[in-house]
């Protein structure tokens, strides 16, 4: 056997084709994998949420007006931090808005889907701190799930290696430094399996501690920016650099501190989980039952006596006897 032949056995080979055809109408897989992860976390985000006392409601409501904002965010963060694929001689503007042909920046998506959701938390009177915690594991999932998109697109590969997992790039989507290269480090699958581990981790994490207010969601950040700070060292595709280091290194390495400080903070100030995460109807009358109970001031008073003839320092009779027995 060859070396070019056992390289091809011990690769993994990229889709033919990330578009299908039907009507004429393109079905485009980037999209569907998108789709997909969405459908999957409003699943577990709907089961964590309701555990947690809240609403469908309000579950839905969430994600029906994070996912616009979230998609509009990424979009943003993806064209301000890459412009030079847009703007510019030979460039042409109206790229940017061709979602289909892939990129999108976590970091926007996270930022204005989280701002969205908390319009609805606010509107609905839930928790938004605990709405994050429900959604966080899910989210991640969902992020796994997008990744195969650029697996179809046959993008965001990393640097040529020989490895058994390699992934195999077609000539036309490699960089022009790297056309020799046949095969690169997959780093779709490394961050796609990374995302189910910090998955796991949260879910984990919230049964053994009770995680609440908002610990969740920001160890779902401390984890994820911690994984795609390396394997964004990995990557090869063209993107603005500042001394050397790619931005998105940088991206990830200042939320990773802020999201431990913030951890660490609520540990130490936050104990413990919310008991109430969403105000209902019936949520009111609880709490003011609850604070009259908590209140001394708001005691009944006891009701005066009604004996007319009772003397207060009149000694108790002795109980009749019968048959010996004190009844």
């Amino acid at each position: 056997m060859t070396d070019a032949a056992a390289l091809a056995v011990l690769s993994l080979p990229s889709p033919d084709s990330g578009v299908w055809h039907l009507f004429g109408f393109p079905i485009r897989a980037y999209a569907l994998c998108i789709i997909a992860g969405i459908a999957v976390a409003l699943v577990i985000a709907g089961r964590r949420w309701r555990a947690r006392g809240g609403t469908p409601d309000t579950l839905e409501t969430a994600i029906v007006v994070a996912i616009p904002c979230g998609i509009i965010g990424a979009r943003i963060y993806h064209v301000i931090t890459d412009y030079e694929l847009y703007f510019g001689p030979g460039r042409n503007p109206v790229d940017a808005l061709k979602i289909w042909n892939g990129g999108l920046g976590i970091w926007g998506a996270v930022a204005l889907g989280a701002l969205g959701a908390l319009l609805v938390a606010r509107h609905r009177q839930a928790n938004f701190p605990a709405l994050l915690d429900s959604i966080a594991p899910g989210l991640v999932v969902a992020q796994a799930i997008g990744r195969l998109g650029n697996w179809f697109n046959q993008e965001l590969f990393g640097r040529p290696t020989t490895l058994p997992w390699a992934l195999e790039i077609d000539p036309e989507h490699r960089p022009d430094e790297y056309a020799q290269n046949a095969t690169f480090h997959p780093t779709f699958l490394y961050e796609l399996l990374w995302n189910l581990g910090v998955a796991g981790v949260l879910v984990w994490a919230d049964r053994r501690f009770r995680l609440g207010h908002g610990k969740v969601f920001a160890l779902y950040v401390v984890l994820y920016t911690a994984g795609r700070f390396w394997i964004e060292a990995l990557r090869v595709d063209t993107v603005n650099e500042i001394g050397g280091y790619r931005l998105n290194n940088y991206t990830s390495l200042v939320v990773f501190v802020l999201a431990t400080l913030w951890l660490v903070w609520l540990v130490k100030n936050r104990p413990g989980r919310e008991a109430v995460v969403e105000r209902t109807d019936a949520t009111p009358a609880i709490q003011a039952t609850t604070d009259s109970a908590a209140d001394p001031s708001t005691e009944a008073a006891p009701e005066p006596t009604t004996e007319p003839h009772s003397e207060p320092h009149s000694e108790p009779k002795e109980p009749k006897r019968t048959g010996g027995t004190r009844l």
